[in-house]
């Protein structure tokens, strides 16, 4: 169960992140500050996935806080 949800979490955030992103993906300033201001809007933190990379946008999750 905990597996579907980091697997259905990593594909919400690709999903926002695609969006952000025109640089294929790319972890830069701006779209890590959109993605952090969409998941905060949203009432989350923003957060590096455990073992994710950190130059990746895939990598980070909006959790609950």
């Amino acid at each position: 169960m905990r597996i579907l949800l980091v697997i259905s979490s990593l594909m919400l955030c690709a999903a926002c992140a695609s969006g952000v992103t025109p640089d294929g993906g790319v972890a830069s300033y701006d779209a890590l500050k959109k993605a952090r201001d969409v998941c905060l809007a949203k009432g989350g933190d923003l957060q590096l996935a455990k073992e994710g990379d950190p130059q990746s946008i895939t990598a980070y999750v909006c959790k609950r806080k």
